[in-house]
């Protein structure tokens, strides 16, 4: 199982970005794929998920209207979009997917991608 993040960076408060996680190694639309993130000195928080077919989606309450959770099944990648974002919104965003090793519930994570907002 490979997932690998892409387009962090720096942005400006009120821009946007849209993150990237390439899937391998597993019947990616069979899964739900997940988006969180963790800040310096916090914990790691779930952002957004995306069920299987990508119709049903969740947000965490601090993001709701402006990131958005989507995926592409024929190309195993899932994406987050970013937009009117804020400077509490800077973290290493990771992309997950539980699935079943040795009979039992396993998260696999990506390397992670840095997203920093500021002026």
């Amino acid at each position: 199982v490979q997932l690998v993040e892409s387009g962090g960076g720096l942005v400006q408060p009120g821009g946007s970005l849209r993150l990237s996680c390439a899937a391998s190694g597993f019947a990616f639309s069979a899964y739900v794929m997940s988006w969180s993130r963790q800040a310096p000195g916090k914990e790691r928080e779930l952002v957004a998920a995306v069920l299987r077919s990508g119709e049903s989606t969740d947000y965490l309450d601090s993001v709701k209207g402006r990131f958005t959770i989507s995926r592409d099944n024929a190309k195993n990648t899932v994406y987050l979009q970013m937009n009117s974002l804020k400077p509490e919104d800077t973290a290493v965003y990771y992309c997950s997917t539980q699935l079943s090793r040795a009979g039992a519930p396993y998260t696999y994570w990506g390397h992670g991608t840095q997203v920093t907002v500021s002026s």
